[in-house]
């Protein structure tokens, strides 16, 4: 592929051609930013796509606060120290078949078009979501989960319509507002989860009816999939294709109204699996990408479980509600840095550079952990404001770590292949974040379990593991940065 200067938009910053992986030729970007005027984009598509990135973080997380409490409901841990294993099997089941359904549903977008597909996962995940809190036994409790996740598999094809309906002169703005959604679902989530679970018993004049105590759990899920068949109904009246599947074969690209002649009429074909695999900067952003997402499930993971422990047993002894209104209000942050303050990282500092920084917070994070039990009042007459405080510091930290993933699309962005193959290339990425975020939950939460069952290092070998784990995965973001500096060369 040779492009000219008037085939497309250039991804970030000036492009110049560069480097070939698997045979072919690809466009890489520097990362200086576009001069001139922001270029116009659809709003309405866009405010479309952001109402339905926060539906997965919704649904994965709207059962943190509750998931433990449920397990012991189901008395299926034999020991209440085996809890975290059980619950941890409920989270990852999600994330499992997730993994597995994300690159087939970026392949089917790629061909059939990103409407249909994400049409379908949102319906699927409405119907599924809503019949989790029906579910009285562990294994359909896990069937609900594993069905959630085989159609929010999609996840991947919503961030490829948003890099076809933008280009460099808006990306620093537009794609850090797309971020702020992923942690307003991961607010409204948990609050959904700890406010509404167990509505008999927290508002037994709103909730008398006896189907409430039979189902403690099916208000959140309810709750949840009515904003899944609400994002259906937009995207469904409202969503435009952004697919143009006479690409290979026109000259003219039609977009929105909008009509850009390519010169030459060059033919981009989609570039295969193999070809992608082969590709050293987007291995680098696979795993990279698999390790940041590891990290950051397992921080939600082993947050909940920390603050459910009892005190007597080195945790927290939160009620759900606390937890619920913690993540909620982590998540607030999370959204401020997104709105505020990443645009203008992104315009000052190298995006991989960013990237790599924001990984490189998960070791302190997780060493800082245990340090807040030393925190909680010994006696009722106590305050807890240091703790709170405390608890304010490591989720702000946190969140910062999470700016890795708004990073990540940009930088899958600038390094896909061609037009033709953003699908496939996010599907592939995502499909290494969905990998850790299926094997994290199990991982962690045995850990966990372990170390206070058995008492390994004070009840603290779960800190020494996951600081462990954070310090190794920084290699794999150092790649990032590695072979952004070899392709500027």
């Amino acid at each position: 592929m040779h492009p000219s200067s008037t085939e497309h938009q250039p991804l970030i910053g000036n492009s110049r051609q560069d480097g070939v992986a698997g045979g072919r030729t690809f466009v890489v970007h520097t990362d200086s930013e576009r001069q001139g005027s922001v270029s116009r984009f659809p709003k309405g598509q866009f405010a479309i796509l952001c109402f339905l990135r926060l539906l997965d973080p919704l649904s994965f997380t709207q059962i943190f606060p509750y998931v433990n409490e449920l397990v012991r409901d189901l008395n299926v841990a034999k020991d209440p120290t085996q809890i975290g294993y059980y619950s941890g099997l409920v989270e990852s089941a999600f994330a499992i078949t997730q993994l597995f359904a994300i690159y087939p549903w970026a392949y089917f977008s790629d061909n059939f078009g990103r409407r249909p597909v994400i049409l379908l996962g949102i319906v699927g995940l409405a119907i599924s979501t809503l019949f989790f809190g029906l579910q009285t036994s562990f294994v359909g409790v896990i069937a609900m989960r594993a069905l959630a996740g085989l159609f929010s598999g999609n996840v991947a094809v919503i961030p490829s319509m948003l890099c076809e309906i933008t280009d460099a002169t808006n990306q620093a703005v537009v794609f850090p507002l797309f971020g702020i959604w992923w942690p307003i679902g991961a607010i409204v989530g948990p609050l959904i989860g700890g406010m509404f679970s167990q509505p008999a018993t927290k508002f037994p004049s709103y909730f008398k009816h006896p189907f409430f105590k039979e189902y403690p759990y099916f208000l959140p899920g309810f709750m949840a999939s009515a904003f899944a068949f609400t994002g259906f109904l937009l995207a469904f009246f409202y969503l435009k294709e952004t697919l143009d599947r006479n690409q290979e074969s026109n000259s003219t690209n039609k977009v929105y109204g909008t009509t850009q002649r390519r010169s030459g009429a060059i033919e981009e074909k989609r570039v295969s699996l193999r070809n992608l695999l082969s590709d050293r900067i987007i291995r680098a952003l696979c795993t990279s990408g698999c390790a940041m997402s590891f990290l950051s499930t397992a921080f939600e993971v082993l947050f909940v479980l920390f603050c459910y422990t009892p005190v007597s047993q080195g945790g927290l002894g939160f009620p759900i509600t606390s937890i619920g209104y913690a993540l909620a209000t982590s998540g607030v942050f999370a959204a401020i840095l997104q709105a505020f303050f990443m645009p203008i990282l992104l315009n000052r500092f190298q995006h991989a550079s960013i990237y790599h920084f924001s990984i490189k917070l998960w070791a302190p994070v997780f060493l800082c952990m245990p340090l807040l039990h030393l925190l909680v009042p010994s006696h009722a007459s106590q305050s807890s404001l240091p703790l709170w405080i405390a608890i304010a510091l490591v989720l702000v930290i946190a969140r910062v770590a999470f700016l890795s993933f708004s990073v990540n699309m940009l930088l899958v962005k600038r390094f896909a292949p061609n037009q033709a193959s953003i699908g496939s290339t996010t599907g592939l990425v995502q499909f290494s974040i969905c990998l850790a975020r299926a094997v994290s939950p199990a991982f962690v939460s045995t850990v966990y379990a372990l170390s206070k069952e058995h008492s390994v290092l004070g009840g603290h070998c779960w800190v020494v593991v996951m600081v462990g784990l954070a310090v190794a995965c920084c290699t794999f973001s150092r790649a990032v940065v590695q072979e952004t500096r070899r392709l500027r060369r």
